[in-house]
């Protein structure tokens, strides 16, 4: 789990129960993204809740859930 130190001393991360945030002071948790269902069955991941694109279709929901991760720590978790 990454954990960033912003300059104002606020941390931003992505969610994951590996270590209780709660220890570290009041949360703020939004959402990132929707990883959704197509009508067709085949998965996206919509990261339009960070101004990011919509990644797939995948044909597993790990996948998607995959790439999601991959696009917020290369571009969300590290941005200003």
């Amino acid at each position: 789990m990454q954990i960033i130190v912003q300059n104002d001393g606020s941390l931003r991360c992505l969610y994951s129960e590996e270590l209780d945030l709660r220890c570290l002071g009041q949360l703020t948790i939004t959402r990132g993204s929707h990883v959704e269902p197509t009508s067709d069955g085949q998965w996206t991941a919509d990261l339009s809740p960070v101004n990011g694109p919509t990644l797939g279709p995948f044909t597993a929901r790990s996948q998607a859930l995959d790439a999601e991760r991959e696009w917020l720590e290369q571009h969300w978790l590290t941005s200003d």
